[in-house]
């Protein structure tokens, strides 16, 4: 048996998004910046999937969604323009979690080098940030929080609507990083005092290589690519309109059947959950149901994270250690060591991410066979000999 739990590092491309993508590449060669035929065609296509995703995030203009590459080309833009817009008035202090992407992380020790002031906060135990904690560290020269929308590696959601209500009352731009969070939770970036949203197609059943940064009216973008006028001049380069449509379609899709496949993943999140609980000495990262609806993330003390992963392989089970995105390094997830994991419980970690398409029968076969590579690593480990007869503590 194969199967796929994998879904937070990518996800299958959707009948819905692959017959748009066919379409699109089929009948809508032009340059949509081209005024001949072909290309007003095409800037027709493009228009309706922009109309399809402001509706979809409650944008109240269209023209405040701008098409990027993916999430992390959106979060570098978002963070830039907050950053060096404000700086004239002053603003130079920037405020997010610790336990972010590198896609925020990274850009703000950059903002850093050209001496930006950041402060990076500590989630709950849970995973989940405290808001009076945002509250605390808001100063008179914040220019932007950011705070993504749900982890990509244990699945807290945040209190998104609770902080942009906050950033609004204290006058600061307020940014989130809803890749995770797009088409799987309800997401209204008026209702929800949201200035500024990335998201990325191939986390919600879409093409790779396109994303989205919304960005209410009002707020200067400044551009992190140069070299043409293409996204009213603040994102250059020639726009890839059947990945765009793909991903409108994809979106307007996973949101109009959210609520049914929800249901569904969360039965088998909670049957994964429950099946892993009985292993001795492991423990569920991150709260059990405040979570992406997908998202189990284990401990296993004693073992090694990548020997797991790499002996699930073996019989056809394909998760990860942690973020794609990290998954050549050998260092423990960031994630965990900023909620206050262990960091021997951190590197004995799997995220299995499931959906819909995921069956009873495939959670079931997870379950067995980690169990088994889990009791067989155990027995050949050292490290876990010296647990066993009391030379070590457990710290699970």
């Amino acid at each position: 048996m194969r199967v796929y739990a994998d879904n937070a590092a990518t996800t299958y491309l959707s009948d819905v998004a692959l017959n748009t993508l066919l379409d699109c590449l089929k009948n809508y060669n032009g340059n949509p910046n081209s005024l001949h035929t072909d290309g007003q065609i095409a800037k027709e296509k493009l228009d309706e999937s922009r109309e399809k995703v402001a509706k979809a995030l409650n944008a109240a203009k269209p023209n405040e969604i701008y098409f990027t590459s993916g999430g992390s080309e959106a979060d570098n833009q978002a963070l830039i323009s907050a950053a060096r817009g404000l700086v004239k008035k002053g603003k130079k202090h920037l405020i997010s979690l610790n336990i972010e992407h590198h896609a925020i992380l990274h850009t703000l020790r950059k903002l850093e080098k050209e001496g930006f002031e950041v402060t990076l906060l500590k989630p709950q135990p849970n995973g989940s940030v405290d808001v009076k904690d945002v509250e605390d560290a808001i100063r008179e020269d914040t220019a932007l929080v950011s705070i993504m929308f749900a982890n990509n590696e244990m699945g807290a959601v945040q209190p998104i609507a609770e902080i942009g209500k906050l950033c609004h009352e204290k006058g600061v731009l307020f940014h989130t990083d809803a890749v995770q969070a797009a088409a799987h939770l309800p997401i209204d970036v008026q209702a929800m005092n949201i200035d500024m949203l990335s998201l990325s197609a191939h986390k919600f059943h879409g093409p790779k290589g396109v994303g989205v940064l919304y960005a209410r009216n009002g707020i200067r973008l400044i551009n992190v690519i140069e070299g043409g006028a293409q996204e009213r001049g603040k994102r250059a380069g020639t726009i890839n309109v059947p990945g765009i449509a793909a991903l409108a379609a994809a979106l307007e899709d996973g949101i109009e059947h959210m609520e049914e496949n929800n249901a569904k993943t969360i039965a088998l999140r909670d049957r994964l959950i429950k099946g892993l609980s009985d292993i001795p000495y492991s423990q569920l990262n991150g709260d059990p149901v405040k979570r992406l609806p997908g998202n189990v993330n284990y401990s296993f003390e004693g073992v090694e994270g990548e020997s797991l992963l790499l002996a699930l392989d073996m019989y056809g089970i394909e998760c990860s250690s942690g973020s794609a995105c990290t998954s050549e390094s050998l260092d423990p997830s960031h994630v965990l060591i900023g909620m206050g994991v262990p960091i021997e419980a951190a590197h004995g970690s799997l995220r299995f991410s499931l959906n819909e398409e995921n069956t009873e029968e495939q959670v079931d076969y997870i379950i067995e066979k980690v169990h088994q590579v889990v009791e067989h690593y155990r027995k050949i480990s050292p490290f876990w000999d010296e647990l066993e007869k009391g030379e070590r503590e457990h710290v699970i």
